[in-house]
């Protein structure tokens, strides 16, 4: 019958979904990794020119250049948590070295008469996210791994969860992930490993469970590491009119590299329990692309006072999905159990669509002695959609969403004063949480320092910033197996950067 429902499952392919709010958020936030000048006014570049990475905040930025523009940006990275774990903290640190940004403004001077004074052409590649981060914590707790198999496994019948004579583990496992849906193999590794038994084995149409695991007192540890990158190539066109408004306009596409792993083990000695060590092992790889564009102005309103505005419309991805999994059990009086599939889940391929994002910005430029500037941006996270066209549903995700999250605002304030052929810069900034529960996400805050020299035809700028932000971590978002971390986050990142004229 098994081998029946597989020929048809290769049409169907009905496979349960395993994306949550989390991925939605991790792909929305689009944080500029920008060149040192950029960086050392934490962004604020809205109403401004000058830097090859403005036009990611407004495409306008690339027409307010007086000559055409090269830079060429690395950055290092240390991201640093502390991880509490019912009230112990483990304490760890990442570094890494990225090529944050490369890029050029040619800019084509109007000689005829005529509104347009310029015309300027941009190409950039900037990285918007640096994927990497780690933390582990351990603890004692009274909630048991037991209960994200046990729920799981509730209702459904006992032969959907045995291996028959002709059968493998990892034909079962595959079976249930093409025809069933990803929380019934969750349920199988439970019951292979022991974790959980049926309450009647000998009734092959049983459909209730119960643990193996005698409540009590557990040691847990949980292991979190992340690697890869996000970013994105923007082609830019901009022009000049009449001295005092800039138009320009980018489109982008876009790139996500994404992989983690996670484990997870329990143990414990507590009477009558027949599992004493479980091992929960999980990864997760995600590549995907997509497409988005951006329109903006800036005006002089007068020889002091600039004025910008821009929208980033929504980024429209299709992303792709793989996971493995683990399970290893040991049993005081039986010995070792092991679960390993051997297979790669490959889900669906499913479309996100980011939240657009619209900015207002005002500078204060005081001739040659330096400037002022502030940007405000509003993005809506509660209009992050999931999709796809493989018939499966998300409709539970999206209510998530909306159910949760929320529009949010950044406020970004940068400064640069100028003695000579230096430049001496800062800025801090405030992004609101996406979240209607800040207690989940919270706020994301940090300050900015940089300097420059400008040899003539090239500027060598440096830039350190710094931010903040606590979170919570369910080690198993959405499951009956509830426990969960805090975490708060500390990045430092030093900048540099090479521009030079062409």
């Amino acid at each position: 019958m098994k081998k029946l429902l597989l020929f048809i499952s290769i049409l169907s392919m009905s496979i349960a979904n395993a994306q949550d709010i989390n991925d939605a958020l991790r792909y929305s936030n689009d944080n500029i990794k920008g060149t040192a000048r950029f960086r050392a006014m934490s962004g604020a570049f809205g109403a401004l020119g000058g830097d090859i990475s403005s036009l990611q905040i407004n495409p306008a930025a690339s027409a307010v250049f007086l000559n055409s523009s090269a830079s060429l940006t690395i950055g290092a990275d240390r991201i640093y948590n502390e991880a509490i774990y019912n009230g112990i903290q483990q304490d760890e640190s990442e570094k890494n070295l990225n090529f944050n940004q490369i890029g050029a403004v040619f800019v084509f001077n109007n000689t005829a008469s005529g509104p347009i004074n310029k015309v300027t052409f941009g190409m950039a590649y900037d990285q918007t996210a640096d994927n990497a981060d780690q933390f582990f914590v351990s603890g004692q707790s009274n909630n048991s791994i037991d209960q994200y198999f046990l729920t799981e496994a509730q209702g459904l019948p006992l032969d959907l969860l045995t291996v028959q004579n002709n059968e493998s583990v990892s034909g079962l496992y595959r079976y249930l992930g093409q025809n069933e849906s990803y929380s019934a193999q969750q349920a199988f590794l439970g019951f292979e490993s022991l974790i959980i038994e049926s309450d009647n084995p000998d009734d092959p149409n049983s459909t209730a469970y119960s643990s193996n695991v005698a409540s009590g007192t557990f040691d847990q540890d949980f292991t979190y590491e992340t690697t890869g990158l996000n970013g994105k190539f923007s082609f830019n066109g901009a022009m000049q009119i009449n001295d005092k408004f800039f138009l320009g306009a980018n489109i982008s596409t876009h790139f996500i590299s994404f992989d983690r792993f996670t484990n997870f083990r329990e143990q414990n000695q507590n009477t009558g329990s027949f599992i004493n060590d479980i091992s929960f092992s999980n990864k997760l790889s995600t590549t995907g692309a997509g497409i988005s564009f951006q329109l903006g102005g800036i005006a002089k309103v007068s020889k002091m006072v600039r004025v910008g505005a821009s929208y980033q419309s929504p980024t429209w991805y299709n992303i792709n999905e793989e996971t493995t999994q683990r399970v290893v059990t040991i049993s005081d009086t039986d010995g070792r159990f092991v679960v390993a599939p051997d297979i790669i889940n490959v889900y669906p391929e499913y479309e996100l669509r980011t939240p657009g994002k619209a900015t207002g910005s005002i500078a204060l430029l005081f001739g040659k002695k330096g400037l002022l500037s502030f940007d405000y941006s509003y993005k809506d996270y509660s209009s992050i959609k999931f999709s796809s066209d493989n018939r499966v549903d998300y409709r539970e995700q999206n209510n998530e969403i909306s159910n949760m999250l929320q529009g949010a605002s950044t406020a970004r304030l940068g400064g640069e004063m100028r003695h000579h052929n230096w430049s001496f810069r800062g800025g801090m900034f405030l992004e609101q949480s996406p979240y209607k529960n800040d207690q989940i996400l919270g706020e994301r805050k940090g300050f900015s320092l940089g300097t420059g020299y400008n040899f003539g035809k090239i500027r060598l700028d440096v830039a350190y910033d710094y931010s903040e932000q606590e979170r919570e971590e369910q080690f198993y978002p959405g499951s009956a197996f509830q426990n969960s971390a805090q975490i708060n986050s500390y990045r430092n990142n030093i900048t540099v950067s090479l521009n030079l004229k062409i």
